[in-house]
């Protein structure tokens, strides 16, 4: 059986997303962030990516981390990679070009986009964005943006998809690295293609599934 470490409010909402599309049996584990803790090392403390118990399976500490019968991995957008690899289907690349695409796409959304996008998120969650610094750091990160969100607007134009004309795993893990920015709705305004794809994206039964499971964890 798969079994995915981390909690829904990480990195790990992904590979929930790509196990819902995939129809996929899976085990949970809920790893939180030990940033979000007081004391990760106190007794009572959560199962976290410090506790001895986690480091064991992923020294890297890093969440989510995947355990698929023994193959351990991971980096939340190379799993889905692999999960879309190893059980086929249209998500995942039905030729060699398609699959080259999906794994260009996916680490320029890494390598371009979430710096950014994370930084966006980071300063709403930790609510830094009340104040003048935090304010200056999302108008940086959202300037930065601007020629990516072009990029892929011009890119969603002639199939609304990322690669072909399906949604496939480049949808999958590129919505999950812009919905980071859904706050920054000057983004949206300038590229409308990106907006409607990640709405499209979003309403996907394994999302709203996926999206709901975080919301329980948040009560």
């Amino acid at each position: 059986m798969l079994t995915i470490y981390g909690v829904y409010r990480s990195r790990a909402s992904r590979n929930y997303w790509m196990a819902g599309e995939l129809g996929l049996a899976f085990a949970s584990v809920p790893v939180i962030q030990a940033r979000r803790l007081d004391d990760p090392a106190a007794a009572d403390a959560p199962l976290n990516t410090q506790s001895p118990d986690f480091l064991a399976v992923n020294p890297t500490g890093l969440i989510p981390c995947i355990d698929d019968d023994g193959f351990v991995m991971s980096e939340s957008l190379a799993i889905n990679l692999y999960l879309a690899r190893k059980h086929g289907g249209p998500l995942s690349g039905l030729t060699l070009n398609e699959e080259a695409e999906m794994l260009q796409w996916t680490t320029w959304a890494a390598t371009e986009v979430e710096p950014h996008a994370v930084k966006i998120i980071l300063a709403l969650d930790t609510h830094a964005a009340e104040s003048e610094q935090g304010r200056l750091t999302i108008r940086a990160a959202t300037k930065a943006l601007k020629k990516a969100f072009a990029l892929l607007d011009r890119r969603l134009a002639a199939t609304g998809h990322v690669v072909s004309d399906r949604f496939t795993v480049a949808d999958l893990n590129l919505a999950e690295v812009f919905r980071y920015t859904m706050s920054e709705t000057e983004l949206f305004d300038a590229a409308p293609n990106v907006r409607a794809w990640l709405a499209a994206c979003q309403a996907r039964p394994a999302f709203k599934a996926m999206m709901a499971a975080r919301q329980q964890e948040l009560e």
